[in-house]
C-alpha cells in the first residue's frame, strides 16, 4: 500500500504548512535557528556527542527532515564523531518533490539534501536509509503503534523489531498540541520514557501544561526555558 502525502500549502519563503493539521513543518521566524534553538541547544548539542562512539536520537515527527540534517550539519562540524541512529515516525510522508522544495529553503544544507532526496522512497513500516554516514530508522505509520516495534539492543527482541541502543535524546516535534494531540499521548510518551537511557534528554518546542504534566507522568522531569523568536517558552527535560 503506497504512503499518503500530506496536502501541503506553500506560504511565503515556502514554508510548507499541513492542512490536514492547520500548522506549519517549522517556523516562518526561520526553521534552521529554531531548530539548533530548540532540539540541539536544549538537549545540551552538539557538546554530548563529544568522546562517544555511539548516539541514538529519537523524534516524533519526521516532517520535512530539517532536524535530521540539522543534526548531520553539527556533526559534521566536530572532529571526531558518534556514529548516528536517528529513529524517527511519520505518519504522512512528504513525497521527494515537497520535500526537495521545503528543503530549498535552507541553502546551508544543500548537500544533505540532496543526499536525503536521493534514497527518500518512503513506505508503510520500518524503512532505514544511510545519510552522510547515520543510519535513519524511518517509520511510516502511526507512532503510537509502530513504537511497540522498537527494543532496546540485547532485550530479546521480537521478529521483525527495531533493535536500538538506549535513546540519549529525544526531538518531540509533532505538530500543534492542540492540533495533533495524537503525538503527545501520555501512553506514547510512556513508551519513550521507557527507551530513553539513564541519563537521556528531550526537547520541544511547546510547553503546554497538559503536555509537562504527560512527561512528568512518563518519567521525565521536565523545566521551561525561553522558546524560540517570538515564542515565550520551550520545555527541556531528563529522564528520572
Amino acid at each position: 500500500m503506497p504512503t499518503k502525502a500530506p496536502e501541503l500549502e506553500w506560504l511565503d519563503s515556502d514554508v510548507p504548512r499541513a492542512e490536514g493539521f492547520g500548522d506549519t513543518y517549522f517556523s516562518k521566524a526561520g526553521g534552521l535557528a529554531e531548530t539548533r534553538h530548540v532540539f540541539l541547544n536544549g538537549n545540551g548539542l552538539p557538546q554530548r556527542f563529544l568522546g562517544r562512539e555511539t548516539f541514538t536520537i529519537a523524534e516524533f515527527g519526521f516532517g520535512t527532515g530539517l532536524n535530521f540534517l540539522t543534526t548531520l550539519a553539527a556533526l559534521a562540524e566536530l572532529e571526531e564523531t558518534p556514529r548516528l541512529t536517528f529513529l524517527s515516525f511519520e505518519l504522512f510522508p512528504l513525497t521527494v518533490n515537497q520535500l526537495t522544495r521545503a528543503l530549498g529553503a535552507f541553502p546551508d544544507l544543500a548537500d544533505l539534501a540532496d543526499e536525503l532526496t536521493a534514497v527518500w522512497v518512503p513506505e508503510p513500516g520500518w524503512n532505514k536509509m544511510t545519510v552522510s554516514g547515520a543510519e535513519l530508522c524511518l517509520g511510516v505509520g502511526d507512532a503510537r503503534e509502530m513504537i511497540a516495534d522498537v527494543a532496546l539492543e540485547g532485550h530479546g527482541q521480537e521478529p521483525g523489531a527495531i533493535a536500538i541502543a538506549p535513546i540519549d535524546a529525544w526531538y518531540l516535534d509533532g505538530f500543534s498540541p492542540a492540533k495533533n494531540p495524537e503525538l503527545w499521548d501520555a501512553d506514547l510518551l510512556k513508551w519513550a520514557a521507557d527507551l530513553t537511557a539513564a541519563d537521556g534528554t528531550l526537547a520541544t518546542y511547546t510547553a503546554a501544561g497538559w503536555v509537562r504534566r504527560n512527561l512528568q507522568s512518563a518519567g521525565f522531569s521536565v523545566e521551561k526555558k525561553q522558546g524560540f523568536a517570538g515564542k515565550r517558552e520551550m520545555v527541556v527535560g531528563r529522564r528520572g
